[in-house]
């Protein structure tokens, strides 16, 4: 739940940089925020979840 939270404030964050800075407009970025939440409600949410789990362990996993 945390890693997820985490990674929602973090994407939100760069989308409203990328609307304030020009680089991506209102209409798409209502366009990408509708999608996602589409793709959350979808039957690949499972699997986009575990491959999210499983790179957020990995990263975990490095020892510098």
């Amino acid at each position: 739940m945390a890693i997820s939270l985490s990674v929602v404030l973090l994407l939100a964050i760069i989308l409203v940089v990328m609307i304030r800075s020009g680089s991506i407009k209102g209409g798409p970025a209502v366009v990408a925020i509708l999608f996602g939440f589409f793709l959350a409600s979808s039957g690949m949410a499972p699997a986009i979840q575990r491959t999210l789990d499983s790179i957020a362990s990995t990263i975990n996993g490095i020892n510098f």
